[in-house]
């Protein structure tokens, strides 16, 4: 079962490096914070800043607050592929540790485990059994991270790293192969457009139950493949980070080199199989992947070896119960908790009277704060979701 523990008497979280462990790098837990930190409540303050100032860098910022239709990339597109790469990050780091010290058959048990209760809180994150059976959302986020996680994670198990690489990009090809090739009944092959593409068929035809989009999901059954590969791309650069044989100018050069060569690569590939992250395509792995180490090359390099820690503090909060902030923003939702503190009347007569749009940013503010002292009090008390 789930359970709310001290993280200096329990094992290692599911998505986070074990608090106290010497091989903890601050710079993962910070990254993975800070995804979640625009999740809960961040990109909200920027939508009431857009308001502020429709037009300049704030706005133009606001506006990459917000996924793109279809085909495309913007910021906040990045932000799902971001923790996908940074749970292959920890598989690294936790995962070696189960399998030093108990043996690959106790990890995969344990890997199984986490796996299967992660799948649950998705689950009842969509809302469980509270409504018609034909409700219940059988993907989604939480299981679409379990399902990476435990398949990375069994993969790393068994698999020396030149296999994985191998893999990786079997499956990037192999996706572009079906969707590229393989006919869609009434339509063709080659077609990426919404609903006439291989993976919305087969949501269409074999996904069961609610789906996000009317007949298809963003996150569908096929899709799931190379989300694998966004999580394979975060194990590649845990092992960069582990490689105690080289310094940290090295990793940091290493890992930098890397995002340029995926964000190319990525771009090139699209001409032929484009960036769409509904359907999860190949080049979007790629350039999400290269972003995804851009992010952790800065987190490393600041945190970790320049020791500049002090700003980061706040992701910390929340990238070590990363999975905790998630499921209290559906339960208790900050935004709006943060609209019974800021809301309504007072939010309008602010909006009148001060700046339009600045009722809208307190009422953000007083939310993204609320979530903020939370994840502090549960981080400073070392109270942690354990799967």
């Amino acid at each position: 079962m789930p359970a709310v523990e001290n993280a200096s008497t329990s094992s290692a979280p599911l998505l986070s490096v074990s608090t106290g462990s010497p091989q903890r790098l601050m710079s993962i837990d910070a990254l993975r914070g800070f995804v979640m930190f625009w999740i809960i409540g961040a990109d909200a303050l920027f939508y009431a800043l857009g308001k502020m100032f429709p037009t300049g860098p704030i706005h133009s910022i606001a506006l990459q607050l917000d996924h793109v239709e279809w085909e495309g990339l913007r910021f906040y597109d990045l932000i799902f592929p971001t923790f996908v790469f940074v749970i292959g990050v920890s598989i690294v780091f936790s995962v070696q540790k189960i399998v030093s010290t108990e043996g690959r058959g106790a990890a995969a048990r344990r890997i199984l485990r986490r796996g299967v209760l992660l799948y649950l809180l998705g689950l009842f994150y969509y809302g469980g059994f509270s409504g018609h059976f034909d409700r219940i959302r059988l993907v989604g986020v939480l299981q679409r991270l379990a399902f990476c996680y435990t398949c990375t994670a069994l993969l790393f198990c068994w698999l020396r790293p030149r296999s994985l690489v191998a893999v990786c990009a079997g499956i990037l090809l192999g996706y572009w192969a079906l969707l590229a090739f393989v006919p869609v009944p009434g339509v063709g092959p080659g077609n990426f457009a919404e609903g006439k593409n291989l993976t919305n068929y087969i949501d269409r035809e074999y996904l069961p139950l609610r789906k996000w989009d009317g007949d298809h999901d963003p996150e569908g059954l096929l899709s799931n493949l190379p989300a694998i590969s966004s999580c394979l791309l975060g194990v590649f650069a845990g092992l960069i980070l582990r490689n105690n044989s080289i310094d940290a100018r090295k990793r940091t050069q290493l890992l930098l080199g890397g995002a340029l060569a995926l964000i190319a690569a990525g771009f090139i590939w699209s001409f032929w199989f484009p960036v769409i992250k509904k359907i999860w395509t190949s080049s979007y792995v790629l350039m999400a992947g290269g972003f995804s180490s851009l992010f952790l090359t800065f987190f490393y390099w600041f945190i970790d070896v320049k020791k500049a820690r002090d700003w980061a503090q706040p992701f910390v909060w929340i990238g070590t119960n990363a999975i905790t902030a998630y499921m209290l923003d559906n339960l208790v939702d900050f935004g709006k908790l943060g609209a019974r503190l800021a809301g309504g009347d007072l939010k309008d007569l602010l909006n009148a009277n001060v700046h339009q749009g600045f009722g809208d940013l307190m009422a953000a503010a007083a939310g993204l704060f609320c979530a903020l002292i939370i994840m502090r009090f549960l981080y400073k008390q070392k109270l942690f979701l354990r799967l």
